[in-house]
């Protein structure tokens, strides 16, 4: 038995075309802000070296701080977390990249069916005969095995821009991935030097301690000597009291500032590893800005913002594609029979049929208009963040040179502050061994020697992050 199925669709086919000569909505613009400026200061920079273009294995020089950083990039939850959402994103092309072929399928199927006499087709079989002396069974069977395909043929580019969409999305979630790295990286050494920096200073606060346990016992003597008084020998102590309190107090920070460390490691408290000589001999990294504009290839959240922009322009086309006739074709091809003994007598057990649907919206078009109106309003906004995290970019820069030049001179003044109260505290204890000065006068210096210090080290703690951080906000950190 043959079987030929095919659609007169020539009403269809003029209904159609008489919607293609309607205009689909068009797509809002927006105007982009103004260009990235010539240099990151008042005077260009000619100088194209740009730090961000470094390898962060190059650019850090402490082997702990590398070793602590490697085993971030391998244990982080957080990356791993976007390492997934770039294996989504893949899997989403490839579902875009199905729908461009033709679904092809086979079915197995089997039924029987008994109608009534007195009905057209109950009349039919009944005078009718398979064979010479057959007649058509009662019930009838029907037994079925067919291959069978669907087809969207993409006239209007909608599935190949739908795909170029994916595509895009995939590309910045890789380009998300690199940002969460140099975020990664700078954080991590950023809490590594500030555990240094941390260790600095308790060694800074247990030499103020025995110093003024010193003088706490010069006092006690002078007392007895009835050259000071019971106030003087109270006021040292509680200094001695207030300086041991504070070394508590950064042992706690020391000890929190570990965890963070194992945290962004992804592993359970243990002993940071890190390196014993002096801090403030430490230099800060040197870095060269370069120009603004290798920010747009440097960046990875530029670059993300930018593939965002792509893929959002490529969905307004798709919504606009919405608009237009679709021509769907389908086709099968099996055998069919009454008995499963007839299924393979060919050729008359075999059955094909062909047929092709064009098909476009013509009355309450509101949902297709309302997808579009949703696609071109997603597109502003990626035009937007992309304006913005240009701005962003440059500014962060912009304020971290300015940063480490200021640094740099407070770090010199403040170098010379702490020169000169070393001076005064050598030169008060000798005063006040001689009673030339007072108790109260040893006490500020001493307490104000160790508040400069202290500062000293927060000051160079900010030099070393500050070129950590001009270095990821140049977009250094993910090659």
């Amino acid at each position: 038995m043959y079987k030929f199925k095919a659609y007169q669709y020539s009403i269809a086919l003029g209904l159609c075309l008489a919607v293609v000569g309607c205009k689909a909505p068009v797509a809002e613009t927006a105007t982009a802000s103004s260009p990235v400026p010539e240099s990151f200061g008042a005077v260009k920079n000619l100088d194209t070296v740009n730090t961000g273009s470094m390898k962060w294995r190059t650019f850090f020089k402490d082997q702990n701080l590398i070793d602590l950083i490697d085993t971030a990039l391998k244990n982080n939850q957080e990356l791993n977390i976007t390492l997934q959402e770039i294996e989504i994103a893949k899997n989403d092309i490839r579902v875009k990249k199905g729908l461009l072929l033709p679904s092809v399928g086979v079915r197995a199927g089997a039924g029987v069916e008994k109608v009534g006499r007195y009905t057209s087709q109950g009349a039919g079989d009944a005078t009718t005969e398979i064979k010479p002396g057959v007649e058509m069974p009662d019930p009838l069977g029907d037994f079925t095995i067919a291959a069978y395909a669907n087809w969207e043929v993409d006239i209007w580019k909608k599935l190949r821009n739908s795909k170029k969409a994916a595509l895009n999305r995939y590309l910045a979630t890789v380009e998300g991935k690199n940002f969460v790295i140099t975020n990664l990286i700078a954080e991590v050494a950023d809490s590594y030097y500030e555990l240094l920096a941390l260790d600095s200073q308790l060694d800074i606060v247990k030499q103020t301690i025995e110093l003024q346990t010193n003088a706490l016992e010069i006092v006690k003597i002078q007392k007895q000597a009835a050259r000071a008084t019971e106030l003087g020998v109270q006021k040292f102590q509680a200094e001695v009291l207030t300086s041991k309190s504070l070394e508590f107090d950064i042992l706690q920070k020391i000890k929190e500032n570990e965890n963070k460390i194992n945290f962004l490691l992804g592993r359970y408290p243990q002993e940071v590893k890190r390196t014993n000589t002096n801090f403030l001999t430490l230099l800060p990294a040197e870095v060269k800005s370069g120009i603004p504009s290798q920010l747009l290839m440097n960046r990875p959240d530029v670059k993300q913002a930018e593939l965002e922009l792509v893929a959002a322009k490529l969905d307004v086309k798709v919504a606009r594609a919405e608009f237009y006739p679709s021509l769907d074709i389908s086709a099968a091809f099996g055998v069919q029979a009454f008995k499963p003994s007839y299924l393979f007598t060919f050729p008359e057990s075999i059955l094909y049929s062909l047929a092709g649907d064009l098909a476009a919206p013509l009355i309450n078009r509101n949902a297709i208009k309302a997808e579009f109106s949703s696609a071109n309003a997603r597109q502003l906004q990626a035009l937007y963040n992309y304006d913005r995290t240009i701005l962003n970019a440059y500014l962060e820069v912009s304020n971290q040179l300015s940063k480490i030049d200021n640094l740099q001179k407070s770090y010199d003044l403040k170098s010379q502050q702490v020169d000169a109260l070393n001076k005064s505290i050598e030169v008060s204890n000798d005063l006040f061994k001689s009673a030339r000065v007072d108790y109260f006068e040893v006490l500020m210096t001493q307490r104000d020697a160790l508040e400069s210090k202290l500062e000293l080290i927060d000051t160079k703690k900010e030099q070393l992050n500050a070129a950590v951080y001009v270095y990821k906000d140049l977009g250094g950190g993910w090659k």
